[in-house]
């Protein structure tokens, strides 16, 4: 096991207190348990729910005519190759089970394959057990590198700028990555010497990111077919097929400068303590809570005095329209109003950032996000606290004023967002 993870399973986070920590404990317990197992049965099942589509197709397949069918002999082909393809799927995600640090008391084998769907397992678990799989390949391989330059390289330039290695000692600059996922960024940054934590609610997520930074033993050791459950959209048959190779970069033979830490749980349940980061970096994010002010605030929070807020994204806002799930959605020009009335300055910010987000390379359907990128400071506490004193009354009585925009005619250029300054 790497050292890159200070202790095992994946830390409940730090700085809970041991008085929060034991009824977080003696509540959360089994509950968690059987989440993990759900996660674990969810993987165990992938084969199985896979080969349904497959077999799906070619029972239809069957059922043409004859001279159909002979039209049809490569395609069939094909088929058998994409059951191939899920094999190795399989084969992947039972070595990603074989390592026990998330649920060292789970029961049953993690090499076992399950024949029957659980009970507990639900279409929504097996599509996020699919799309780990592609998240996989947009954090850890190099064809996915460019997707990642769009998302990534601009949150890495701006806290390169703002806490210079020429400035800081970079191993005391702690930096929050919340909604973590495979954990690049993190590492990314961890690998610049800054000491970085990641956070992901996701045990699909951790289970994968924990495989990937502590276990893979060398670059490019496994074989990854993450479009092979794209059936429309194909140029070629090999395309749905294409395989990828991960690690690009191995994080055991190539541990960062700086401290690297991954931390399970809600970001709102976890990270309660103020003045904790000198750095929140957020990448698709901000957009998965059902009200993103609680996120604005909590950030705002957990920052140090004069710390910063760095955000890529777009505003998908993951619980809209969700059967039992509430669900606000702010538009830029509201957020903007948001993070100024709970105190952010905003250093700068654009519009128009052209991100993709775990999109197969070769299909025919190219979808990418306008995102959004900012970064915003926490003030000093001289200034917060005049701030405060002059402004409470006025932001609790009066609706803060519209954002204005100046938007460039050339739509190939970014936009760029001009935030008036507030009046003192």
């Amino acid at each position: 096991m790497s050292d890159m993870v200070p202790s095992l399973p994946f830390p409940m986070h730090p700085k809970m207190h041991e008085d929060q920590a034991l009824a977080f404990t003696a509540k959360e317990d089994e509950e968690e348990r059987r989440h993990i197992q759900k996660v674990q049965n969810a993987f165990q099942y992938y084969r199985r729910y896979a080969y349904i589509r497959v077999n799906k197709t070619e029972a239809y397949l069957n059922s043409l005519s004859a001279e159909d069918q002979r039209l049809l002999s490569k395609y069939r082909s094909h088929l058998d190759n994409v059951r191939g393809c899920i094999d190795c799927n399989q084969s992947v995600i039972c070595e990603i089970l074989r390592d026990r640090v998330l649920y060292p008391t789970s029961d049953g084998d993690t090499d076992i394959e399950l024949d029957e769907a659980p009970d507990h397992v639900r279409h929504g678990d097996m599509d996020q057990a699919q799309s780990t799989l592609k998240l996989i390949a947009r954090d850890w391989s190099a064809e996915c590198a460019i997707e990642r330059e769009q998302s990534y390289k601009p949150i890495i330039d701006s806290i390169e700028e703002y806490y210079k290695p020429s400035d800081y000692k970079l191993n005391e600059i702690k930096i929050l990555v919340p909604g973590a996922g495979l954990g690049r960024l993190t590492y990314e940054l961890a690998c610049r010497g800054y000491a970085c934590e990641g956070n992901e609610f996701s045990y699909f997520m951790l289970i994968a990111s924990n495989f990937v930074l502590n276990l893979c033993d060398y670059e490019n050791k496994h074989v990854l077919y993450p479009w092979v459950h794209q059936y429309v959209n194909n140029m070629r048959r090999a395309d749905q097929v294409a395989s990828v190779r991960f690690p690009d970069v191995c994080p055991v033979r190539n541990p960062p400068k700086g401290n690297i830490e991954m931390a399970a749980g809600d970001f709102l349940e976890v990270y309660k303590s103020p003045n904790a980061y000198n750095c929140v970096a957020t990448c698709f994010f901000i957009d998965c809570a059902n009200n993103v002010i609680d996120f604005v605030r909590t950030i705002y929070r957990i920052l140090v005095p004069g710390g910063i807020w760095v955000n890529l994204g777009p505003l998908l806002y993951h619980y809209s329209d969700v059967n039992g799930q509430n669900s606000i959605e702010p538009t830029y020009e509201d957020l903007i109003i948001i993070m100024e009335s709970i105190g952010f300055d905003i250093l700068s910010s654009r519009s128009g950032i052209r991100t993709k987000y775990a999109q197969n390379p070769q299909s025919m359907k190219q979808s990418e996000y306008q995102s959004l990128f900012w970064v915003c400071r926490k003030p000093p506490n001289d200034y917060e606290k005049a701030q405060q004193t002059s402004e409470a009354k006025e932001r609790d009585n009066k609706e803060p004023p519209d954002l204005i925009v100046n938007q460039s005619n050339d739509h190939d250029v970014d936009l760029e967002t001009e935030v008036q300054p507030k009046q003192t």
